[in-house]
């Protein structure tokens, strides 16, 4: 059994999806899964529906923001891999004290590559009775540019993820303030196919889903350098020490799920942001956009 799978970025954040292909785990299911560059952002949901790929891992944002402009969309998420936010605020100097309500007074860069580390903040923001929109913000460079800027002395304070967090740490350039995973469960990141698809040809699906939870568990059993090891040649930029580094926090954050099933607490959690950011017009229902199925089948006592 074959599937294509599209990448959308290459992030340590995505360990589990390398370390599947790494550890010979779809092999292990009788499935051959080729991994496709993704055409981007936007463009990769409509590739998936026209067939172009049978399967994308991707943000359930994305999925939430097809159903908020088509209330028909096919899209449906199957499986979740990243269940917590994995980005962190970092700033010059040790603050043990540090609350979000103190970025009221502060200069904080924020994440631009991507959308959902902002959406979420901003909400966290909101519960901690900050107006987000009075925050003083640089939202429109990237992690490298912000890091830089840390340095620097032109920001308090910086949205970052790994590796950045760990290459700002080892260096002492930086402290860790605040880890976004302790807000709790917040989906991150799951496979995503068309509903047709998962109703019309499961089991190759269903193995896919096997292998990622085999994944998971392999992940949460090896040591970190055995795993920042083993998925060493998808990262050749990074040095060992940094990659083990960065496996071992978002571990100890809980960043990675241990079984593929996406709960409705975490979806919702996501959701009040994309909704209060203003990412999307409606609070789209969970049922449209998630489907547990496979999930269900894949990690239950018989794994079936």
């Amino acid at each position: 059994m074959r599937l294509r799978l599209f990448e959308n970025y290459r992030f340590v954040l995505y360990a589990p999806f390398y370390a599947a292909h790494a550890t010979g785990a779809y092999d292990a299911e009788g499935l051959e899964v080729e991994l496709l560059t993704s055409p981007g952002a936007g463009k990769a949901e409509a590739a998936l529906i026209a067939g172009d790929a049978d399967v994308m891992w991707a943000g359930p944002m994305r999925v939430i923001k097809h159903h908020d402009g088509d209330p028909g969309s096919p899209l449906v998420c199957f499986a979740e891999i990243v269940c917590r936010d994995p980005f962190s605020i970092i700033g010059r100097d040790p603050n043990p004290g540090f609350r979000l309500a103190d970025l009221a007074t502060m200069r904080l860069g924020t994440v631009s590559e991507v959308p959902t580390p902002w959406l979420c903040l901003q909400q966290d923001l909101r519960e901690a009775g900050l107006d987000p929109d009075r925050l003083d913000r640089v939202g429109d460079r990237g992690m490298a540019d912000n890091l830089a800027s840390l340095r620097a002395g032109r920001l308090d304070a910086a949205q970052v993820f790994e590796p950045v967090v760990e290459q700002a740490l080892a260096s002492g350039a930086a402290h860790l303030w605040h880890a976004a995973s302790s807000r709790g469960r917040t989906t991150y990141t799951a496979f995503v196919t068309t509903r047709d698809r998962l109703l019309r040809d499961a089991e190759p699906l269903l193995r896919m889903v096997r292998a990622i939870h085999r994944t998971q568990q392999w992940l949460h059993a090896e040591p970190a350098a055995t795993i920042a090891a083993t998925i060493a040649s998808y990262f050749p930029a990074l040095e060992p020490a940094v990659l083990a580094g960065a496996v071992a926090r978002y571990r100890a954050q809980g960043v990675w799920g241990t079984d593929p099933l996406l709960p409705e607490a975490g979806y919702e959690r996501l959701r009040r942001g994309l909704v209060s950011g203003g990412f999307v017009g409606r609070a789209v229902p969970y049922r449209d956009c998630v489907d547990n199925s496979v999930a269900e089948r894949a990690s239950g006592p018989t794994a079936q």
